[in-house]
């Protein structure tokens, strides 16, 4: 049996106690760097946006200055860049008024998250969405109100890739309400008549000559069948313009 004085315990204890406050203050050294490891923007600092769109600001914005903000958005969306907001607050902030900057006649296509495509968040835009991104007039009554009631400066129509819409529309589908739906959509292929190469929906250059072509009518809807829109335009109050969304890299061309 191994006997210990008093004196080699104490010091044995000693030793334990050093030990565990050694490691313990490794430990919060490794905490406090890992916690303090943030994004090199805004100084080591991340931004929570919590701010939506007050009357005041929309009442100062162009709709060029809404237009190049797209832009730009969709620049951060495709480098990963995107804003971060606390969508929490923004919902409770903006349930009293809303004030967006512009509104979006998208499809319906699920691979085409408007809001991220331009990185705006709750309250900045108005989206509008119908399969093959055409105007009737529940939509024209939908952008009037957006720009004449509620002040947005920019209208978007956005048609994307790959739109099953217009494929539908090409191979002249017949099947229930959708039949009248892709009959809205036919303008757009009489439009494409001087394409040169195989006229089917298994040619992407066709199909995106024919979306491409029915964002343009949509546009010429807009200002042909809305006397209010139009008098809008022509005062520079609002801005009428057409995208086209590549699915494949989330990427806009811009239809004049």
């Amino acid at each position: 049996m191994i006997y210990i004085s008093t004196m080699s315990k104490k010091i044995f204890q000693s030793i334990i106690l050093l030990s565990v406050v050694i490691s313990l203050h490794s430990c919060s050294q490794g905490i406090e760097k890992q916690t303090n490891e943030q994004p090199p923007e805004n100084n080591g600092e991340i931004t929570l946006i919590k701010h939506v769109m007050t009357k005041e600001e929309q009442d100062k914005l162009t709709a060029d200055e809404v237009l190049i903000e797209f832009k730009e958005g969709n620049q951060r969306f495709n480098n990963g860049t995107t804003t971060i907001r606390d969508h929490s607050q923004q919902v409770r902030k903006s349930a009293l008024g809303q004030y967006p900057k512009a509104v979006v006649l998208s499809c319906l296509d699920s691979r085409v998250p408007v809001e991220d495509v331009f990185d705006q968040g709750i309250g900045d835009i108005f989206v509008a969405r119908i399969a093959g991104n055409f105007v009737n007039e529940d939509l024209l009554g939908s952008i009037e109100y957006a720009c004449k009631i509620a002040g947005v400066k920019l209208v978007v129509i956005m048609g994307h890739e790959h739109c099953g819409a217009i494929k539908g529309a090409i191979d002249n589908v017949q099947m229930g309400n959708i039949t009248g739906m892709l009959a809205k959509i036919k303008p757009a292929i009489a439009m494409s008549d001087q394409f040169t190469g195989e006229k089917t929906s298994k040619n992407e250059v066709y199909v995106k000559t024919v979306s491409q072509n029915n964002i343009r009518h949509a546009m010429s809807q807009i200002r042909t069948k809305s006397v209010l829109l139009q008098e809008m335009e022509q005062k520079g109050q609002i801005k009428i313009t057409g995208m086209f969304y590549r699915l494949a890299d989330g990427k806009l061309e811009f239809i004049e």
